[in-house]
């Protein structure tokens, strides 16, 4: 083959450096931006934090407000809570393009409701009433808070060591057993599997023989420890272990024989056979369920880590009189500009900025800024959207949730569907219902015997209604739940409804009936 020279022509499209940081910046969560705002602000001296000033509103979100004031100012039934003031006044050297801070996204509100939809049935289902709780998205007030405490078991149990004659070997043990425990408080690892940890596999077989002697004779140590069950090697154990510290009655007895030998038939509460193989009759199978139900099975869990952090919404919505004001969290919203002193310096360099080695690093910096701007003005249309089509869960709960998809809200912002789907992803929205990802107004349809379409959303909050208001004595099959919801005119099968069952984990009939 010989080498030759061919000339093509082909049109491919290619993404700028900042189109490439404008999408990145965009699927961030507000704690991964947080973290890029930091590396940014430790790279490039050009930019700095800016905690004093108000910064002027995006072009974008600035002309869409003005339009919406002008609106709501020629309409005669104007509410009370319009929109936000703005200050998006900037200068002639286009100084306030550098800059971004809380005040850069102002509020929005929906309108009421239209046709008198605000009490009547939508597609066949009843409405909750509106003081009726929403079920998954509960008041963020209201929920407790489980901050962790500053002792860890092992400081816990270490500190009970003080107090206990133990000679050196045994003390070592007794450590080296606490020190495998997990956040449960149970021990994953056998006491053989330790003592080889221990010694190797090379280990003289009478080293080993005396180390699980003293590894069992700590383990009686520990499993003597508060908080009761606490050194356990399984489920069954650790209860029989808090079983052990009550007081001896046959409800005790009895529950300690179950935890060994019938756990598994307690969990699926089968009385009868409960029964016929420990003798016991209905009263005292009552008592020892009683004692069981009472009893910790993670004994470690109450002095363990917390990690988890709460939720900051990246979107609030407030009910202002009949209507809703949409804005963005100022708590999430970096507070951004151009360091001046660098930047007139630049200017007053010969050759201009572009000439400067830190002529790139402005650039950089001008399009961080512009392109956060541009991402939280996209979370801000996107969840004027949603809240427009959702205007009934927002007034009524989740029961009035209508079905949406990605697609129809990128038709209506004139934006792809993956732009859509990355900024739904871990954004939140604080409503007056609780707290959810943007994802979570989205669903797909079922059919109804009006003719119209019902949110996979708002039949999920039906069972669970419906669950909650169950006789526990005689919960509802999955069969059962699929006919009252056809009562409702909604055709859902019994698979369905598992599956929506399921995944609101709750538990199947057999496994809610009361005794």
């Amino acid at each position: 083959m010989r080498p030759t020279l061919q000339v093509r022509l082909s049109q491919h499209l290619a993404l700028t450096p900042q189109l490439q940081q404008s999408i990145r910046l965009l699927q961030l969560s507000t704690l991964e931006l947080h973290q890029e705002v930091e590396q940014m602000l430790a790279s490039n001296p050009l930019l700095e934090t800016d905690e004093e000033h108000d910064a002027p509103l995006p072009a974008a979100t600035q002309e869409r407000l003005t339009e919406r004031e002008e609106r709501e100012e020629r309409s005669a039934g104007t509410t009370e809570g319009g929109v936000g003031e703005s200050t998006g006044e900037t200068s002639g050297d286009g100084a306030a393009a550098d800059e971004i801070r809380a005040e850069d996204f102002g509020t929005t509100e929906r309108d009421d409701w239209e046709n008198g939809t605000e009490g009547d049935d939508f597609d066949g289902i009843r409405e909750q009433p509106a003081g009726a709780s929403p079920g998954s998205g509960g008041d963020d007030d209201e929920r407790p808070e489980t901050e962790a405490p500053d002792a860890s078991l092992q400081d816990v149990l270490r500190a009970q060591m003080a107090g206990m004659q133990l000679d050196e070997v045994e003390r070592a043990a007794l450590l080296a057993l606490i020190e495998s425990l997990n956040d449960d408080g149970y021990l994953e690892d056998t006491l053989e599997e330790l003592v080889v940890a221990l010694l190797g596999e090379d280990g003289d077989e009478e080293q080993r023989e005396q180390l699980l002697a003293h590894f069992k004779c700590a383990l009686k140590w520990l499993q003597s420890m508060e908080p009761a069950g606490v050194g356990a090697r399984e489920l069954s154990e650790c209860l029989e272990l808090q079983l052990r510290t009550h007081p001896r009655s046959p409800e005790q007895a009895l529950a300690i024989v179950i935890c060994r030998r019938h756990l598994e038939l307690l969990a699926k509460r089968d009385w009868r056979r409960l029964m016929s193989l420990t003798g016991a009759d209905d009263e005292l199978l009552r008592g020892a369920q009683a004692l069981i139900s009472g009893l910790e099975p993670k004994p470690g869990r109450r002095y363990a880590r917390n990690d988890n952090r709460p939720v900051v919404p990246d979107v609030i919505v407030q009910k202002a009189g009949r209507n809703f004001r949409v804005m963005i969290n100022p708590d999430v919203l970096p507070k951004l500009r151009i360091n001046d002193l660098y930047a007139q310096a630049l200017r007053a360099t010969r050759g201009g900025v572009s000439n400067s080695p830190l002529g790139g690093q402005l650039q950089e910096a001008r399009w961080f800024i512009k392109n956060i701007q541009q991402r939280f003005d996209t979370i801000l249309r996107v969840s004027e959207a949603i809240v427009e089509r959702q205007r009934g869960f927002f007034t009524h709960g989740e029961l009035a949730m209508k079905p949406l998809v990605l697609r129809e809200i990128a038709d209506e912002l004139g934006l792809h569907e993956s732009t859509i789907s990355r900024v739904t992803t871990a954004k939140y929205m604080a409503t007056p219902w609780g707290t959810f990802e943007l994802k979570y107004f989205f669903g797909s349809s079922l059919s109804t015997e009006a003719g119209g379409n019902a949110s996979s959303t708002a039949v999920r909050a039906l069972i669970k209604q419906f669950i909650a208001a169950e006789d526990t004595t005689s919960p509802l099959s999955d069969s059962q739940l699929s006919t009252m919801l056809g009562e409702q005119g909604i055709t859902v099968a019994r698979r369905t409804v598992a599956k929506y069952r399921e995944a609101l984990k709750l538990a199947p009939a057999n496994l809610r009936k009361a005794r």
